[in-house]
């Protein structure tokens, strides 16, 4: 066979053997097929801890969907205050400088906190106040691939503020004022400083759980809680934040008040009263209050001189009252009063007085 056929010979052969083992495509890198790296990594000092977060990946490094994360690591590294943190790099799975303080399985992550995609995890770690601690975190497969770290996470470890002082709460219509003192000093004994800012919880009932309910923290050591329901017992507590350009520092929890939102406003006061006397009785009739959330009409007795005191009660759909108690030939003063749904009643003042003779 000549030369040239036998080259187009092999050529064909070759061409029959990619057909046949299906070979499409290059194969794609390993590397390529790794979970892409967690994203969004966060924190805050919170007492005597510093709370890390971050969002775990959805993908792989080529962009194709990734079906769950096995397992994520934590790595920390301590470090003086100033100059560029160091470089995160992934060499024979660890990460090259850093301390690993924590690997969180997601099918049992406790003790941190696995909600979806979000991780949280509280490091008590041997912290040392004036030093800055730098995270990053890496995940797995269920093949064992690990990403490469996540952004680097700086935090410098202030001393957070003591619980702040005095808490106290007073109620209104649908709202709660609350007022407190500044804590005097932060965790590590030093003066705490005058620009402290404030979050506020509260709690359903004498024992509820508390969860914030400022999503920023307020300035100043008033705040009100509006829209709460009259006459439920809520629980609140205050604590102090520390803000620095680099991080907030969150300290204790103040001690607890419970209170009850409560309407204060009386309602208006009955209007027109008229007595008819006869033997042995005396008929009270009004009109009725204004206020739609009355209940009841307290009804006032005196003598001719005196104080008046309450001697009946009736229920707001009645208007009229018929004093029995009454003795022949004796002059009495009378009065009605409206009361209102609240848990303590609010009382209106006084109607018009009356004075009658009973024949």
């Amino acid at each position: 066979m000549r030369a040239g056929a036998r080259g187009v010979l092999l050529l064909l052969l070759a061409a029959s053997a990619l057909v046949a083992c299906g070979k499409k495509a290059p194969p794609i890198a390993p590397e390529l097929r790794v979970p892409a790296g967690p994203t969004g990594l966060h924190g805050a000092v919170e007492e005597q801890s510093v709370v890390v977060g971050w969002t775990g990946p959805g993908t792989r490094v080529d962009g194709s969907r990734l079906r769950a994360i096995s397992l994520y690591k934590l790595y920390r590294r301590e470090e003086a205050n100033g100059g560029e943190p160091k470089a995160a790099m992934l060499s024979s799975g660890r990460v090259v400088g850093y301390d690993e303080i924590a690997t969180i399985r997601t099918d049992n992550p406790a003790p941190a906190t696995v909600q979806g995609t979000a991780v949280t995890w509280v490091d008590r770690r041997a912290l040392s106040i004036g030093r800055r601690y730098v995270y990053v975190v890496t995940a797995e497969d269920a093949l064992g691939r690990s990403s490469g770290p996540s952004n680097r996470l700086v935090i410098p470890y202030l001393a957070a503020p003591r619980a702040p002082r005095s808490l106290s709460a007073s109620p209104g219509d649908r709202r709660v004022s609350l007022t407190w003192q500044p804590p005097a000093e932060l965790v590590d004994g030093s003066p705490a400083p005058a620009d402290l800012r404030y979050v506020v919880l509260r709690g359903a009932g004498a024992e509820g759980a508390l969860s914030a309910i400022t999503p920023n923290a307020v300035e100043g050591t008033a705040f009100t809680d509006e829209g709460v329901d009259n006459d439920t017992d809520y629980r609140y507590a205050v604590r102090a934040v520390r803000v620095d350009p680099a991080v907030s520092a969150t300290g204790e929890i103040s001690a607890a008040v419970v209170i009850a939102a409560a309407n204060t406003t009386p309602p208006v006061a009955p209007a027109n009263l008229l007595a008819v006397p006869s033997p042995g009785a005396v008929r009270l009739a009004w009109n009725p209050s204004a206020s739609p959330d009355v209940t009841l009409y307290a009804i006032y007795r005196a003598g001719e001189t005196g104080e008046f005191m309450r001697i009946a009660t009736t229920m707001a759909i009645a208007t009229i009252y018929l004093d029995r108690d009454v003795r022949p030939g004796t002059t009495y003063r009378y009065a009605v009063t409206a009361l209102d749904r609240a848990r303590r009643p609010n009382e209106s003042a006084r109607s018009n007085e009356i004075s009658v003779r009973v024949p």
